[in-house]
This record gives structure tokens, sequence and C-alpha cells, in this order.
């Protein structure tokens, strides 16, 4: 009943016979707030516009996009999720030698591994938290003579992370590709983490995001990509289909980028819901969070695994993922996202009645 995106919610309520809306879903990492009020009203004041095609250069969700990253329109290309448009740049770079994080995001092994990419693994550990070293990123691609390192940044599933300032580093330092893949930037301080502004800096750097997670609309498919080489911008293009992103997301994103309330909403909420969600995970006996800068926190289960606890919500409809199918995770680690306030507290309070 699971996928590389969190629990089948349709598939689930059938099998159970109840609701959608009865199941709750902590596998899927999506915002649980509603989204962008302001986007939605737009939306729902241009409906007519469904009767049209959207414009084929899609000038002001571009320029929304822009002012939102602080990057220069011609930068930006627009696509089906961060997931396609990673896919499609691997495509182009065609490393001989790529380096990943291990545990990550599982589509960036699966497409290095299609086109024929030797790759190489750089294993986050539990004892260091999972943190990630840019001294050691640097050497290993030095010394392996890596072409292409791509990351998410938060690392889905550890909720590890790089500072803008390490990333510049590893840009200095290295001559290898950088594709940073920043579907949960949004959830952490970008002043500090986010590296939009070293886009027009370097032009082996690609920057790719999604909606689905922060602005809670995975049902409209769209991301975008920020990068400032030519070439492969022009590559890409000829490859891209037209009108490929639908009028109602290009409608919705040309408004809810600009909602500036509804951003520091949603980063204020999930900021204090991980905080407190963190330190009642540590109250529990026998689980430790792994510091987290997601709105996700990955869980161990210090003796046994974590059967035990993804069996027993299951049956209350609580749906955690599983991570043991993560390349250097195993069966003692689950995942879990924030949803809302009764919820979260449900979720809780079910586990600490679970013997363990």
């Amino acid at each position: 009943m699971q996928n590389f995106h969190g629990a089948n919610l349709f598939e689930i309520a059938q099998k159970n016979h109840v609701d959608i809306n009865e199941i709750m879903d902590f596998s899927s990492n999506i915002n649980p707030l509603s989204p962008s009020p302001r986007a939605l009203k737009f939306l729902k004041e241009n409906l007519d516009l469904i009767r049209t095609y959207p414009d084929p250069s899609y000038n002001n969700l571009k320029n929304s996009i822009s002012s939102y990253v602080h990057c220069h329109k011609d930068h930006i290309i627009l696509g089906l999720g961060a997931t396609e448009l990673l896919i499609n740049f691997i495509n182009i770079i065609d490393p001989k030698k790529s380096l990943i994080l291990s545990p990550s995001y599982s589509e960036y092994e699966n497409n290095l591994r299609n086109i024929g990419s030797q790759i190489y693994y750089y294993q986050l550990n539990f004892d260091d938290n999972f943190k990630i070293s840019c001294d050691y990123i640097i050497d290993f691609i030095n010394k392996n003579n890596i072409e292409l390192f791509v990351f998410s940044n938060p690392n889905n599933p550890t909720g590890s992370i790089l500072t803008n300032t390490e990333i510049k580093k590893i840009l200095n330092h290295t001559k290898a590709y950088i594709i940073v893949d920043e579907t949960y930037i949004e959830f952490t301080d970008m002043d500090i983490y986010s590296c939009t502004n070293l886009i027009s800096s370097f032009d082996r750097l690609i920057v790719t995001r999604g909606t689905s997670k922060f602005f809670g609309i995975p049902g409209l498919r769209l991301g975008y990509s920020l990068n400032s080489n030519v070439e492969i911008i022009e590559k890409f293009k000829k490859n891209q289909v037209l009108w490929q992103i639908n009028i109602c997301a290009d409608i919705m994103g040309q408004e809810m980028f600009k909602d500036k309330e509804y951003i520091e909403r949603v980063f204020k909420y999930v900021t204090d819901q991980r905080l407190k969600l963190t330190d009642e995970i540590k109250k529990i006996n026998n689980l430790m969070p792994v510091e987290s800068k997601g709105n996700f926190i990955l869980v161990k289960v210090l003796k046994g695994t974590n059967k035990i606890i993804v069996e027993k919500l299951k049956k209350d409809l609580i749906f955690v993922r599983d991570c043991s199918n993560f390349k250097g995770l195993d069966d003692t680690y689950f995942r879990f996202c924030i949803l809302d306030t009764k919820s979260n507290e449900i979720f809780i309070k079910k586990l600490k009645d679970i013997k363990l």
C-alpha cells in the first residue's frame, strides 16, 4: 500500500471501506494546512480560463516565481513536479560517475542507474545524527572524479542539511555539477540554507523545487528549476512539451508565490510542531528521533524493529513511512510528517500506548 511518496490513500480507503478523510497519512510529507487562500480565490475567479490554452511562455507564472526566488526569469524552467525535472537534468548531464547520499530519495539512484552512471554513495550514520560533511564531499568528489552530485536539501528521510555557504564551498573546490533538490527548503530558514542566490554565479548548479510538499498541491503537478547554464537550458527546451503546465496550476502559481502571509504561517506552524513532536518522541521509551530541518522526522527504534509500531498504527488508520526499503536504513526506522494539531496529538498518544 505504499509507494515512494507515501501511502496510497485511495487504495487504503477502498480496502477498509472508509472515507479517505478518516485516514491520517503521516507518510506523504505534505503541508497539512490548506493551500494558499489567496491562490484558491484567484483560481475560482478565473475558472472560466479552463476553456483556453495556457500562455505557452507562462510569463505571469515565471514572473511570480522570479520574484519569489530572486532569480532571473530566463533561468526558470517549468515541469510536472521536481522529479520530472530531476530526471531530465540527469539525462542531459549524463554523468559517467555520480554521488548521492545514503539514505536518500530513491529516484536519484533509479534514474542514474537508468543512464548507466557509476554511482557512489556517501553513507550517513545514526551515530553522527546523519550529519553531512562538506569537506568529506569535496575530498570524495575530487578523488573519484565525480561529475554529478545530486541530493535533497534538507535530505529525505533524515532531515540533514547543508548551508548555502557549504554548497558554495563545494562548487568552488570541485568541478562537478550539483543538483540540489529543494523540495523541503521552504520549511527551513532559506536565507541560511537555500542556494538560489548562487544560481547566477555557478553554471554547474541546478536547483529544483516542487509545490506538493510546502504549498500542499500535489494534485496540480507543478515544479520548477533554476539554472544559468545556457547550453543546458537550450537542451532542456528542445525536449519540452507545449502547454506542459495546465491552466489551473498556472493560475494558482501566479498568486501563491506572492502570498507572504500564508508562507510565513506555514513555516511557523511546521517549525513549532516539529520541535514539539521531537520533544514528545524523546519522552517515549525505546524511540530516538533524528534532528530534522524538514516537515518530517526520522525515528529509530533502539531495540527491536518498527513492525509493531507500523502495524498497530495501521489498525487505527494511521500511516507512517516504514523506512526499511531506504538504502542505508533498515527495519528499525520509521518516518512521520507533521499534520494538523489534533492529528499530531492523536499520533503521539497512540505511540505512547504501544508497548515497545
